[in-house]
């Protein structure tokens, strides 16, 4: 696994003025511990949640039962709910990601949708940037994958807006 550059993803978010929140599932609060050690994280990082259970999705987040029975809750639908749930419960936050996936066999696995699957809402400026990826090994891989994966594409969507003129 490439080892990601959070001082530099950091260094971003502090250029910019801006601050995350983070809804982990199935990444279980790796992205978090990832970012720990970053210089300068403690102005950047408001908090992290991890909502393994649907139960935790439900009662932390706001997801809706009808969306985890239609969509399960390894899902875009979730993930954007997840996202939006976090914004509600610290609108400060000016970035809010939510991630959630399959690591392992069982739960919503369909042919369409493997283990392996992972599912990233990226909620920044009221967009959702939504993201669907997979992601191959055991479940420890998959983990650090989608992690590395967020990470690039914050990375993206900081330096598109940095680039982008301003109004």
């Amino acid at each position: 696994m490439k080892t990601p550059n959070v001082d530099a993803l950091t260094k971003q978010f502090i250029q910019q003025k801006l601050t995350l929140a983070l809804a982990e599932s199935c990444t279980c609060g790796l992205v978090a511990a990832q970012l720990a050690p970053a210089f300068g994280i403690s102005q950047v990082l408001l908090g992290s949640v991890v909502t393994y259970h649907i139960e935790a999705k439900q009662k932390l987040l706001g997801v809706k039962k009808a969306t985890l029975a239609t969509y399960s809750a390894e899902s875009q639908q979730t993930t954007n709910e997840m996202a939006l749930g976090l914004h509600r419960h610290l609108p400060q936050a000016d970035v809010c990601v939510a991630v959630t996936g399959l690591c392992g066999p069982g739960a919503s696995e369909t042919p369409d949708k493997p283990v392996g699957t992972v599912f990233v809402t990226i909620l920044l400026e009221g967009h959702a940037h939504e993201f669907r990826q997979h992601f191959a090994g055991g479940a420890l891989k998959i983990r650090e994958q989608a992690t590395t994966f967020i990470f690039d594409k914050l990375a993206e969507l900081l330096e598109r807006r940095q680039a982008a003129p301003s109004n």
